[in-house]
């Protein structure tokens, strides 16, 4: 009989050369492959490259710059020895446990991407598959990281941790709770890596880059996307130009001579939401929609076709990841074990009846929520989905020709809405 497991620990080599040259007219970047020579537990010393790719039979590797520099235009690109992910040692890798394949370093890169606009706050990013499951800042490092978790417990589960600050204790503890494929950090407090090594096959990254990332906000990179044929689209890789209140632009519109604005502006705290949320966004694969309430993600609804669709997915999973942390407050259990427990005679049905009342009298904590499109609402529906769960605020991009609907639907509501636009989209593929 096939042993699946095993296909998850089987470790491929790639034939991929050590050396990659890329030339763009005169100009030429040298990309050197990156390898760690791993000391094992039997004494030897094992080079490797990168576990494997997306999944276990696809060979990959992993290329750092380390020399040229790109102008194109106005742009001048990164430079080499500003290496992050790309630049990891076998010194970083403080906690091996499994060496590192493709979907967790980029995990990490995509945290990085989301964390370079929050590097002033203590903040905690939890990632799966490229995506964020929970973001928060906070009051403290374990703060922050405990409101990211809480957002989505269920997602969290096998994902990749970047933080803004040195991990301590606290937040170690929080971490050693859960099954966590890698914790990424500037650095680690003293006592703190004894707590992760709890887990045995976590994968505990230092990238002391992180205390400098918000000088990547001002630096581009080269996007390049392979296609089937063997052709290559590049782009720039983009940039989040809304960084305060100042950036963002009253919702207003004009429609066959009519004259539309919202009524209500926001608050302190909605725009703060609204510029956390925007950060946050930068890093959701589109068509995507996000709710977000004092500095943390309510609900994440990512890589969706349509707008609507993605904002009622948002709404649905905020409801199911409440009630599962309503339920593992209460009775230390995941509200679908619990369920389970009901459905087979073996726990009282009014606990569960009592969790999905007190989810539905909270509307999942949506109510005050800042909703956050990644682009323009084409119709008001969207704009409903949120209003209908209690949003307070609204940001998306704007420029569409029903933008007045999506403003009616504020000024509309009860109480009202308060909605802002970006000027700009942010669209990830």
């Amino acid at each position: 009989m096939t042993d699946l497991k095993k296909m998850y620990s089987t470790l491929l080599g790639d034939a991929f050369p050590m050396e990659m040259t890329i030339s763009f007219g005169d100009q030429t970047l040298v990309y050197r492959k990156k390898t760690w020579k791993i000391p094992m537990a039997d004494g030897t010393v094992e080079e490797r490259g990168l576990r494997y790719g997306e999944n276990p039979d696809q060979e990959a590797a992993l290329y750092e710059l380390t020399n040229g520099n790109l102008l194109l235009g106005d742009c001048r690109y990164i430079e080499p020895g500003n290496g992050l992910v790309s630049a990891v040692t076998v010194e970083d890798m403080v906690q091996v446990g499994k060496h590192p394949g493709k979907i967790n370093l980029t995990d990490v890169d995509n945290g990085l991407n989301i964390i370079k606009y929050l590097i002033d706050k203590p903040a905690a990013v939890i990632l799966k598959h490229n995506n964020p499951c929970g973001a928060a800042i906070g009051s403290s490092l374990a703060d922050a990281y405990n409101r990211a978790n809480r957002c989505d417990r269920i997602a969290a589960f096998g994902g990749a941790v970047v933080t803004s600050r040195p991990l301590d204790k606290q937040t170690a503890e929080l971490m050693a709770e859960n099954y966590l494929e890698v914790v990424c950090a500037p650095d680690f407090e003293e006592g703190t890596l004894a707590i992760l090594a709890r887990r045995k096959n976590l994968r505990v990254i230092r990238i002391a880059g992180i205390a400098r990332l918000a000088e990547f906000e001002r630096h581009r990179f080269v996007d390049f996307k392979s296609l089937i044929d063997g052709g290559i689209i590049v782009q720039q890789s983009a940039v989040n130009s809304i960084r305060s209140a100042a950036d963002l632009k009253p919702a207003v519109a004009t429609y066959k001579g009519v004259a539309y604005a919202c009524e209500r502006q926001p608050t302190a705290r909605e725009l703060d939401d609204m510029i956390f949320g925007w950060a946050v966004e930068h890093g959701v694969t589109s068509n995507s929609v996000i709710y977000v309430k004092d500095g943390c993600t309510t609900a994440i609804g990512a890589g969706e076709q349509d707008r609507v669709g993605v904002a009622e997915i948002a709404v649905h999973k905020a409801y199911v990841k409440y009630a599962d942390v309503l339920c593992f407050d209460l009775h230390g259990v995941p509200y679908a074990d619990m369920a389970l427990e009901v459905a087979r005679g073996k726990r009282d049905r009014a606990d569960k009846e009592a969790i999905d009342a007190k989810v539905k009298a909270d509307r999942a904590g949506l109510p005050g929520s800042v909703m956050i499109s990644d682009a323009f609402f084409p119709f008001r529906d969207g704009a409903d989905v949120g209003i209908r769960e209690g949003v307070s605020a609204i940001l998306q991009a704007g420029g569409s020709i029903r933008d007045f609907e999506s403003i009616q639907a504020c000024n509309e509501a009860n109480p009202q809405v308060a909605m802002m636009f970006t000027g700009q989209r942010s669209f990830k593929h």
